[in-house]
């Protein structure tokens, strides 16, 4: 998930934020807490290459952007792993192997 997932999860979070809700890249950078380049690298598909064509994932991550935007204390890690969980209850990015899941 941390290689393959999170790089996605952010740029599709970036791009929500750039292209629909009209931030500037250093905007975007600010409330994500990564760099202006890292943001950079994400719109041009540098970073997390997969694009999620999933609608209600899309639903998701544009929620957690409204979230991220009118709220100053939400917690990106919080929202980025609440978008990992989607993507593994459909299938998309499996549990990891020493997940507790299963254990409940």
């Amino acid at each position: 998930m941390f290689w393959n997932g999170i790089p996605v999860i952010r740029k599709e979070i970036a791009e929500s934020m750039t292209k629909n809700f009209g931030l500037t890249q250093k905007e975007a950078a600010k409330k994500l807490g990564v760099t202006p380049a890292a943001v950079s690298q994400y719109l041009s598909k540098k970073r997390g290459k997969t694009k999620i064509i999933d609608q209600d994932i899309l639903i998701e991550i544009n929620t957690t952007v409204e979230r991220i935007i009118m709220y100053d204390n939400v917690n990106i890690v919080s929202e980025t792993c609440r978008i990992c969980q989607i993507l593994r209850s459909k299938g998309i990015f499996p549990p990891p192997l020493d997940s507790c899941d299963d254990e409940k």
